[in-house]
């Protein structure tokens, strides 16, 4: 029998735990998770502060279901103060304890960067980080009528926090230091379609910096380089970092974007000792380099592969391609594979084609537009990346990561053998226009 310690009761944490209880029913398996949630969906956060979902529905399991179903010795509120070889020291509501470890998981995950500005401490001032989060800032909300939010930051968790606070009817500022939204995962082409939505809902305010958040008792405004917002309620969504603060302790090796290097097990630079989720970085298909890519489905699956390893049984971690997608209001937006820079920066010489087409028919009802860009490599025709905005881009998006993991080419893609059907897509798919204007 090993003795498995795993820090971190997320997804990766317990994807991992339920697949070492799996493969070895008799060793001890303890996690141990800060808060008092586990197996949760931070993702749901802005849709529980639209209305959409009730909080606790972004548990999927309990901690109860862990402790009785499965047999595995779960801690919440138990935090982690330090690791060392062999040990690990845990504070709990009834006092320090000790665990000792054979092998040990890191599924610490990623905390919100907080922008380096004064004010950031005041009441009214929230990150969406982890699901209590949610309930916190309804309950902010509710209790202190909430009309003008500012929400400093232009990535997906700063779209998806403002469509949350339009559908409830407030006044939503979203202030940003880049010229665009989106900057770091899209392309010019496809931004400049989101910009112009977010736009028509929301004052966008880009190419600012923020330079203090200010009120007496709670928060009353944000000060940037060029204006003054009232704001009732701030929300942070200025990116994460990997939470590797235990994981130096031990002295392991840090690697792409500052998080845990791996290997394809998911094994970590100390023998014994791996890491899994946003806290570890991994193999990007195309570039054939490591990455870090803090996304839940390559989460559970780093659980899967480390539990699997752990336990005895080999599993690799192929790697990932980047696929992402994402909402505001009634447009969709997603991405595999590189943008047309990335793609330079890795090495490839590159073609790219931007097409705006529709979705269906238009004799049939609820289609609309959709833009596209691929890229793709000169020369070979080896497929790169798409991007996409518009309506039903998530079939789109899913059918490009599967060809970028296959290693297909323009032509491959154009003689794909893709469903029609009015209701559902035209007689030439948007991907399938795609290739013709990418040309093989």
């Amino acid at each position: 029998m090993q003795n498995i310690v795993i820090i971190g009761g997320g997804a990766a944490g317990m994807s991992a735990a339920s697949r070492i209880r799996r493969l070895q029913p008799g060793w001890k398996i303890t996690v141990l998770e800060a808060s008092g949630w586990v197996s949760h969906a931070p993702c749901g956060i802005p849709y529980v502060v639209e209305g959409i979902s009730e909080l606790d529905r972004l548990m999927h399991y309990t901690p109860e279901f862990f402790i009785r179903e499965r047999n595995i010795d779960l801690h919440i509120h138990a935090r982690v103060t330090a690791v060392h070889q062999g040990e690990v020291v845990a504070q709990e509501k009834d006092g320090e304890k000790r665990y000792p470890w054979d092998q040990l998981l890191f599924a610490t995950g990623a905390v919100p960067r907080r922008p380096p500005v004064p004010g950031t401490g005041l009441a009214g001032v929230f990150t969406a980080d982890l699901p209590p989060d949610a309930g916190i800032i309804r309950r902010y909300m509710e209790d202190n009528g909430v009309n003008k939010v500012v929400i400093i930051g232009t990535g997906y968790v700063a779209l998806e926090m403002a469509e949350a606070f339009v559908v409830r009817g407030m006044h939503v500022t979203l202030v940003g230091r880049s010229d665009r939204v989106l900057r770091r995962t899209l392309d010019r082409e496809i931004t400049d379609v989101v910009g112009k939505r977010l736009a028509d809902e929301l004052d966008l305010r880009l190419q600012e910096a923020t330079r203090a958040i200010e009120g007496t008792s709670r928060v009353e405004q944000v000060v940037t380089d060029r204006q003054t917002y009232p704001a009732d309620m701030v929300i942070l969504a200025t990116g994460i970092r990997p939470e590797t603060t235990l994981a130096e302790q031990l002295g392991l090796k840090l690697g792409a974007g500052g998080a845990i290097g791996t290997d394809d097990r998911m094994r970590t630079s100390r023998t014994g000792v791996y890491a899994a989720g946003d806290v570890a970085e991994c193999h990007h298909l195309l570039t054939g380099k490591k990455t870090w890519i803090a996304l839940a489905p390559t989460g559970n699956k780093m659980g899967f592969v480390a539990g699997s390893n752990m336990a005895g049984h080999e599993v690799r971690f192929p790697g990932v391609v980047g696929t992402a997608v994402t909402r505001f209001m009634d447009m969709e937006i997603g991405r595999t594979g590189l943008g047309e820079e990335e793609a330079r920066q890795a090495g490839f010489s590159v073609k790219s084609g931007v097409i705006r087409t529709a979705t269906g028919p238009g004799y049939y009802p609820g289609h609309g537009e959709i833009w596209l860009k691929g890229i793709a490599e000169q020369g070979s025709g080896r497929l790169l990346g798409l991007q996409a905005v518009g309506k039903r881009v998530l079939a789109r998006i899913d059918t490009f990561a599967l060809a970028l993991q296959q290693g297909c080419t323009i032509r491959d893609l154009f003689f794909t053998d893709l469903a029609y059907a009015p209701p559902f897509a035209p007689v030439w798919d948007p991907l399938v226009t795609l290739a013709r204007v990418l040309k093989f």
